[in-house]
């Protein structure tokens, strides 16, 4: 039987037998350095887990802030080492509870978050100091960050002790998401303002999670994935430096957010390839000095995309399988899905179990023993290259387009996923792509599952604790300080210093976001930016 090649979720071929021939002319001073040294493609840190393992985050958060406020305890009380925050739409969009275009989703997907009340009561009785938080939240990104700095203080926790990251990354909603708020160029401006509050106020915050997980489970191949991913953080450099901002002040807390697919070989090989493109870009577009501006670190997600309702229990392999290719290919932080998500939110069982994977992994594998497991191998040394080649050549074109936000107006990055999600589904519904339980091994009936579901009595409670809050509030107070966030809008001075004054006396999540709205509108898909 003669073996043909396959081809890799880029649609780069994959030789069945590689050897010493498939690196004719490589160099490994270039293309690999030392674990920890550029241009990191064997990691960011020289020991990396050999010392420690990842940071073991599990996304959370549905309903009320009490009700999220319990798992988190859980998963603390489990061994979860970071809490990573889930909001539902409506504070994702900038709306309060109450607001007629939020109705039906209140805490659906996510927490409902409307105040600096429930931000409280989302994070009673967890210390601050000690947990890292990551939060993903996008367009009011500054807005949830300054609700934690206010419930961090009034625990007595200084704001430079506080870690942790929000997602922040509007331009991939843009692209593949959705969840957008102001047009981009405000959406910029604030950005930029968060960089610059950070860097006085909370410096060990990382200040943006440069997100390609999102249109990874939009469509994007791995080489999509971290072109656009990279060309987004190529236009918020930018942005900052043209706010006058030193790259190397900035630079060091910015981070990633990948997705890591059943397909192992590749993804090391994506990870590999993206941290040495961000190197030479840091060093040789914007000259950055400080070795931390030239690193790519990330978080990586488990490919929510590629879990079945069907068989959901199969779930379990694969998010083992995805959790190893992310650990083999040296994330930082690591969130594995529950089996059941492709049906509902996950239960606690569930929950417990996607974080007991991530446990064997670190623990009962010998994968934390060596940095890199995989340098040198013929196979994934090769395909590092190819994607990077692929992954360089997508971002040459949107250079040429006049950089990303100049392509997203162009529609090129959605139309590149979309052409690519389109030849999944193709090769799905033919079978030349299996999925397990799907379109081979099914099974005549499916076992019954019993999901967790969201009590829709939230939506009445939240309204009910919006109620309360504007009674008792001093509403001229509020007032003040949202004319003053307006002002600085409509300005040049930083917006997060009124914001935070805003939200301290009371002003919810969807008044500021409304006032914001007065000043800078909102984006309307299809319009010139």
């Amino acid at each position: 039987m003669t073996n043909r090649p396959r081809s890799s979720e880029s649609g780069l071929p994959i030789e069945p037998v590689q050897g010493p021939g498939t690196l004719a002319g490589w160099d490994p001073a270039e293309k690999l350095g030392e674990p920890g040294q550029y241009p990191f493609t064997r990691g960011v840190y020289p020991s990396m887990y050999t010392g420690r393992p990842w940071t073991m985050r599990q996304y959370a958060g549905f309903g009320t802030a009490t009700e999220s406020n319990a798992r988190y305890k859980q998963l603390i009380a489990n061994g979860t080492t970071g809490l990573s925050v889930a909001f539902d739409l409506p504070t994702q969009m900038g709306h309060d509870s109450d607001a007629p275009i939020a109705s039906g989703e209140v805490g659906k997907v996510g927490v409902a978050i409307d105040s600096l009340d429930d931000m409280r009561v989302l994070f009673g009785g967890i210390p601050l100091d000690e947990v890292s938080t990551s939060m993903t939240i996008n367009a009011p990104a500054a807005l949830l960050l300054l609700l934690y700095q206010l419930v961090a203080e009034e625990q007595g926790v200084p704001a430079d002790r506080l870690t942790g990251t929000i997602q922040n990354d509007v331009l991939k909603e843009y692209i593949a998401r959705g969840t957008y708020i102001f047009p981009p160029k405000p959406s910029l401006r604030l950005i930029a303002d968060t960089f610059k509050y950070c860097r006085a106020e909370i410096p060990k915050w990382n200040t943006i999670s440069i997100s390609g997980y999102h249109m990874a489970e939009a469509g994007a191949s791995p080489a999509q994935e971290i072109a656009f991913t990279l060309a987004d953080g190529i236009e918020y450099v930018r942005t900052a430096v043209s706010a006058g901002m030193d790259v190397d002040d900035f630079a060091p807390r910015l981070s990633f957010f990948f997705v890591a697919r059943t397909t192992i070989l590749e993804e090391v090989a994506k990870f590999r390839a993206a941290r040495r493109i961000w190197a030479k870009v840091m060093r040789e577009e914007f000259g950055a000095k400080n070795p931390k501006s030239l690193m790519l670190r990330f978080h990586t997600q488990t490919a929510g995309v590629q879990l079945t309702a069907q068989q959901p229990e199969v779930n379990l392999v694969r998010v083992a399988v995805q959790g190893l290719g992310a650990v083999l290919g040296g994330t930082q932080s690591l969130h594995t899905n529950s089996f059941d998500e492709a049906i509902a939110l996950p239960t606690d069982k569930s929950a417990r179990l996607a974080l007991r994977t991530q446990q064997v992994l670190a623990y009962e594998t010998d994968v934390t023993a060596t940095v890199d497991p995989f340098a040198g191998s013929y196979v994934v040394e090769k395909m590092t290259d190819d994607v990077e080649a692929a992954a360089v050549e997508l971002m040459r074109k949107i250079e040429d387009l006049g950089g990303a936000v100049a392509a997203i107006e162009h529609g090129f990055q959605k139309r590149e996923i979309e052409e690519n999600a389109y030849r999944i589904a193709q090769e799905t519904d033919s079978g030349e792509r299996v999925v397990v339980g799907v379109n081979r091994f099914r099974l005549d009936e499916e076992e019954p599952y019993e999901p967790l579901r969201v009590d829709p009595f939230i939506e009445t409670q939240q309204a009910e604790r919006i109620a309360k809050l504007r009674a008792w509030r001093d509403q001229d107070r509020v007032d003040r300080h949202l004319a003053a966030l307006q002002k600085a809008a409509a300005g040049d001075d930083s917006v997060l210093y009124p914001m935070k004054d805003a939200l301290s006396v009371g002003a919810t999540v969807g008044e500021v976001c409304d006032a914001l709205r007065e000043i800078w509108g909102t984006y309307t898909p299809g319009e010139l930016f």
